[in-house]
């Protein structure tokens, strides 16, 4: 793997995209690849936008996914996926949410959120796949589970082995979250198949 990987985490403050890019660089660092990572918060406690950069491989130099060069968009939000799409290669892909968070302007009814997202992401970049993340994750038994609905679907992406996986989250979450967790990697790991 002497190419450098990059997945571009996005969506908004409270939505656990930090955890999100611990976990996946842990499992990277288990894999015995290099790893960078590089987190942008934003007015993220208020609702605001929250994007980490995760770039591994053999030799990592920067933590910054230059424009373009984005593999993967790891997104928790519609409009915060379209928001990035732009940083996508042409043969890119989005492994993402489809939750919609009215920003400030949506919610005052000064503007009406986007319609067609969705399909507009996927017209754009074929190889996407976008799930009912917050679904999945009331279904494991914890709203606060979408990253980990989202981490599980992910995982089914990547070609590392799925104990790296279990590892890092058993590492990462603490043990009173680590059951409903674990059953929201579950549920999301049988949202996409390679």
């Amino acid at each position: 793997m002497s190419k450098v990987n990059n997945i571009l985490l996005a969506g908004v403050g409270g939505q656990g995209i930090l955890l999100a890019s611990e976990v996946i660089s842990e499992v990277m660092l288990l894999a015995g690849l290099d790893v960078k990572k590089n987190e942008i918060h934003g007015m993220s406690q208020r609702g605001g936008s929250v994007v980490s950069h995760v770039r591994y491989g053999e030799k990592v130099y920067s933590s910054i996914i230059p424009e373009g060069d984005v593999d993967i968009l790891f997104s928790f939000e519609l409009l915060e996926t379209c928001r990035y799409l732009p940083l996508l290669r042409k043969t890119g892909r989005v492994i993402g949410s489809n939750w919609q968070i009215s920003p400030p302007g949506v919610a005052r009814g000064a503007q009406a959120y986007p319609k067609n997202l969705e399909q507009k992401i996927c017209q754009q970049f074929p190889l996407s796949v976008v799930i009912d993340g917050l679904g999945l994750a009331l279904a494991a038994g914890n709203a606060k589970t979408v990253n980990t609905v989202l981490l599980g679907a992910l995982s089914n992406v990547l070609d590392f082995e799925r104990g790296l996986w279990l590892e890092a989250l058993q590492k990462l979450i603490p043990p009173r979250l680590l059951d409903v967790n674990m059953k929201a990697f579950e549920l999301g790991c049988g949202e996409i198949s390679q």
